[in-house]
């Protein structure tokens, strides 16, 4: 079976693991900073980091002062983590459409859903690409909004020749079991507003002021003050153990998921019955490769795929058209989510595999 997605660690991970195990310190402590240091050094920024990428979302949003009533502007087709974390932190998730062309968030149509009570834009970097970053930022500053980029699908992309992450506002990373580097589970906030990383580093901690600092050391705050709603959401040293080795495996990890992409490329650009989304594979590092199916039955091409070892995905459907969001219907995210469609990437895909995808998928449509 070629799978779809899949975490990708070997023994350096398990040692790296064992070793907190015998230190018998679970929790958030030393690894956790050891992560935090290199994150900070390769995105030349402040970085803290948290269980989960959701929780980078969420205490994202709550330490940009974004409250009950207030709303942020996001795309529908979205990882449905997106939408949960705004309304986690009490504001609205606003649904907008994409892009058709990058799949990133419409500007037009966000234009037309700015109010008094719109706060932030959280762009999402679809499948790794950022879109024209330029004008969001343009748009943001124009309608004064804070802008919480969702890069769960992006760490290692460029944009303008720099690292998603290393400019910006405030910048969400997950490093969850299938990401371009994980830690099991995982995130990072990455941010050059320091004030709003220190109140993150409270916040993931149940609120616990400079708690932080004693965990690095191993240790606890014994007398604890606290002046707001906090969570339980700091990373564990297990987690940031696994996170380091896969953030010194991540050249390599870059290197296989961009020449994999490049080669469905080539290999599919003259399949009529697909159309590619754009992106420079000089620049995205993907985390997943989706196609748009020109009138051909999604569902029952993933199960003839399926009939041949190959595995696929949906990524993902409009968050409009959940109960919980139900909001104006948004035409072009219904019409685009029927036709797309996911094929296996993951640093384990070898070249063979992509070929015989490309090939019985080329067979079928």
């Amino acid at each position: 079976m070629i799978r779809l997605s899949k975490s990708v660690i070997g023994k350096e991970e398990i040692k790296a693991v064992s070793k907190v195990l015998d230190k018998e310190f679970l929790g958030m402590g030393e690894e956790v900073a050891v992560l935090e240091n290199k994150l900070s050094e390769f995105f030349d920024s402040n970085a803290v980091c948290v269980n989960t990428g959701t929780s980078a979302l969420q205490l994202a949003v709550q330490a940009a002062g974004i409250k009950d009533g207030d709303e942020v502007l996001v795309q529908s087709i979205t990882y449905l983590a997106s939408f949960q974390a705004i309304s986690a932190a009490g504001a609205k998730p606003v649904a907008c459409e994409i892009n058709p062309k990058t799949f990133t968030i419409d500007l037009d149509d966000a234009l037309s859903k700015v109010n008094k009570n719109t706060k932030a834009i959280m762009p999402v970097h679809y499948a790794g690409n950022p879109g024209d970053l330029d004008k969001i930022y343009l748009f943001a500053k124009k309608h004064n909004l804070r802008i919480i980029e969702d890069a769960a699908h992006a760490f290692g992309s460029l944009y303008n020749d720099k690292l998603i992450g290393s400019q910006g506002d405030i910048i969400c990373f997950s490093f969850d079991g299938i990401k371009n580097i994980t830690s099991g589970e995982g995130g990072a906030i990455i941010s050059k507003d320091k004030k709003l990383i220190e109140r993150i580093m409270d916040l993931r901690l149940l609120g616990v002021k400079k708690d932080s600092q004693k965990r690095y050391k191993n240790d606890r705050t014994i007398q604890i003050s606290v002046d707001e709603q906090g969570w339980r959401y700091h990373m564990s040293n297990i987690m940031a153990a696994i996170g380091i080795e896969q953030f010194n495996k991540f050249p390599v990890f870059r290197k296989i998921r961009q020449e994999r992409a490049k080669l469905y490329v080539k290999l599919l650009k003259n399949n009529n019955s697909l159309s590619l989304i754009e992106m420079d594979y000089d620049d995205v590092v993907p985390h997943i490769f989706p196609v748009i199916l020109n009138n051909y039955n999604r569902d029952e091409l993933r199960s003839q795929l399926l009939e041949k070892g190959i595995q696929t995905g949906i990524h993902y459907y409009p968050n409009h058209l959940l109960e919980f969001y139900k909001s104006k219907r948004l035409s072009v995210s219904e019409t685009f989510y029927t036709s797309l469609l996911t094929l296996p990437l993951h640093p384990d895909i070898s070249e063979d595999d992509v070929k015989y995808v490309v090939d019985q998928l080329n067979l079928l449509i």
